[in-house]
């Protein structure tokens, strides 16, 4: 199969499935698959992005898991999902009118997590309708009826300089904390 442009509209032989669960504790949610990971059809699959090293740091799962093993997060009520499913690559590259709030709202109010974590501000700002630059990290004000929200720097290597491993520690804690 030949191999992706480095963006555009997501063929349905290189989407990932969202992993959604009812009663898991927490989901977290990219802004759309970058070209890497639609290749791999895994979430995170870049070896630049430091999902899978923070998921692991903060004590979330007991193993740094590879991102071919994503479907084994349902068993530590762990789900993943997107943002934008139709498009992939970088932040700067998706069209404004990729990213479906609607949908992750109603999938987020069916699946009913307790904690919606976004993986990047850029994702957290196109659901929450506020400039980037108006959304601290951590927990957040809005709820998706019981769901609580959160907002993570993101993993991204293209994000590396805003990198910080503390709200990534500070959401481990919250999600322990969770019955």
């Amino acid at each position: 199969m030949p191999d992706l442009p480095r963006y555009g509209l997501l063929p349905d032989s290189h989407a990932v499935p969202d992993l959604l669960a009812p009663g898991l504790k927490l989901v977290f949610c990219g802004t759309a698959l970058g070209r890497r990971s639609a290749q791999a059809r895994a979430y995170y699959a870049h070896p630049n992005n430091l999902f899978w090293k923070a998921l692991h740091a903060a004590g979330l799962t007991p193993e740094q898991f590879a991102p071919e093993d994503y479907p084994r997060l349902l068993d530590h009520g762990i789900g993943l999902t997107d943002l934008a499913k139709r498009h992939f690559g970088n932040d700067a590259q998706l069209p404004g009118d990729a990213f479906d709030v609607a949908g992750l709202r109603e999938k987020i109010a069916a699946a009913g997590p307790r904690l919606l974590a976004f993986t990047s501000k850029t994702g957290a700002s196109a659901f929450l309708g506020r400039p980037t630059g108006r959304i601290a990290l951590g927990e957040q004000g809005e709820t998706i009826g019981r769901t609580r929200l959160f907002v993570l720097p993101s993993p991204s290597g293209a994000a590396r300089g805003y990198w910080d491993m503390a709200p990534w520690l500070q959401l481990a804690t919250l999600a322990k904390g969770i019955r």
